[in-house]
């Protein structure tokens, strides 16, 4: 059932956005943004230092589909609340790893928190406690978790000059646990007040994923949005040293890539305001099409430097609005009943592209360079556009 209007609660919303916000900073951009520190200090490889959070998110990929009917069985606000502890007993190991083993060990234990924690999780939720009337709190938690990165690149640079990236890691660790932690905690206890006040939370049937999975569009999602996680995983995990390469100082490379969150929010706003009148379907087909012209933005950039700012502003739009297609778009498609083990099913294959990002790129990055990063997202991101254009209603 759908919630009646006066169960609403405006801030229990706002502040599982909060948390999400501080969630996506902590667990998933204080890497990118502390990578230049943790390679001068350790001297280890692109690949090496990037297999740690490959590791977060394979750990993330197989956690997400135990989440997604932990929520649908009533377990999402223990799970939003339990992530921000895990979460923090991670990062802080990620500090405190002096070889290689226990850098996988701390960025496994992240994982889990990533999996439990993060849009897929706190989306699922929302959707189960408000129905179908959670589109509009979907989208209020995105455009305040845009700008995690905003504040994370360049204060991960600042800590990392200022105490080292291990401090850095343990300040991530100590914001991840007191902000985001209580910030869940209050936004969880709020929303489910609705329930003690009489309004019953949208059940779902049985066997609703198994349904899913027998139609052709559950996989074509699954392709679309891996691929399209996979380049963006790629591309902001090597952002400051991309852009680097592709002429900007340190200063400006961090400039631009702390440009990514508010274009995130810009395109959010901008697809709230008209986007919406195009349909899903062909909003997406849009949006992807436009990230491959960023993509070639970045391609031309060596001539011109100044097209990365055009880069990051079109990649984060982009992005932005992806992020709140994906929920919205897979109940569209696929149906709001199970959403929760549906959108846990969906997340693998999303969490797959992105945990595959930081060392596939490094890969290619230190074996063939800058453009042929470039040529890899570019073309991986015209597949999945050819995907969309042949994606109907099931």
């Amino acid at each position: 059932m759908t919630l009646p209007e006066r169960h609403k609660d405006d801030l229990a919303v706002w502040l599982l956005a909060f948390g999400q916000m501080v969630a996506y900073g902590c667990l998933f951009y204080s890497f990118p943004a502390l990578l230049v520190s943790i390679e001068a200090d350790t001297g280890w490889s692109k690949p090496a230092l990037a297999l740690g959070p490959t590791v977060a998110l394979v750990v993330a990929a197989l956690a997400a589909p135990v989440a997604g009917r932990l929520v649908d069985r009533g377990w999402g606000g223990e799970l939003l609340v339990g992530s921000a502890v895990i979460g923090a007993l991670g990062l802080a190991g990620v500090g405190l790893a002096q070889g290689q083993g226990g850098w996988l060990l701390a960025w496994a234990v992240t994982g889990i928190a990533q999996g439990a924690g993060l849009y897929d999780a706190c989306f699922a939720f929302l959707t189960r406690r408000l129905g179908r009337d959670a589109r509009a709190a979907i989208i209020r938690v995105t455009l305040v978790a845009g700008f995690a990165s905003t504040l994370t690149y360049p204060g991960g640079a600042w800590l990392g000059v200022s105490i080292g990236w291990r401090g850095a890691f343990w300040v991530f660790a100590a914001i991840q646990l007191i902000s985001g932690g209580l910030a869940n905690v209050w936004g969880v206890v709020r929303l489910r007040r609705q329930v003690r006040a009489g309004a019953r939370a949208y059940e779902d049937p049985p066997g609703m994923l198994e349904r899913a999975m027998a139609q052709r569009q559950f996989w074509q999602l699954g392709v679309i949005f891996g691929l399209i996680y996979m380049t963006h995983g790629m591309l902001i995990t090597f952002a400051i040293p991309l852009f680097q390469e592709r002429g900007l100082a340190h200063g400006m490379a961090v400039l631009a890539a702390s440009m990514i969150g508010p274009a995130q929010v810009a395109g959010r706003v901008v697809f709230m305001t008209g986007g919406a009148r195009l349909g899903l379907i062909p909003a997406t087909r849009t949006v992807i099409i436009g990230m491959a012209f960023g993509i070639c933005l970045l391609a031309f950039a060596g001539v011109a430097p100044g097209l990365i700012f055009a880069f990051a502003l079109v990649q984060g739009a982009t992005i932005g609005v992806i992020s709140i297609l994906r929920p919205v778009l897979i109940a569209d498609v696929l149906g709001h009943e199970g959403f929760g083990a549906i959108s846990g099913a969906l997340a693998v294959a999303v969490l797959t592209g992105a945990a595959g990002a930081p060392w596939i790129g490094a890969l290619i990055f230190d074996g063939g360079g800058t453009m042929a990063l470039v040529a890899t997202v570019l073309a991986m991101t015209l597949i999945a556009s050819a995907l969309a254009m042949v994606l109907r209603r099931s």
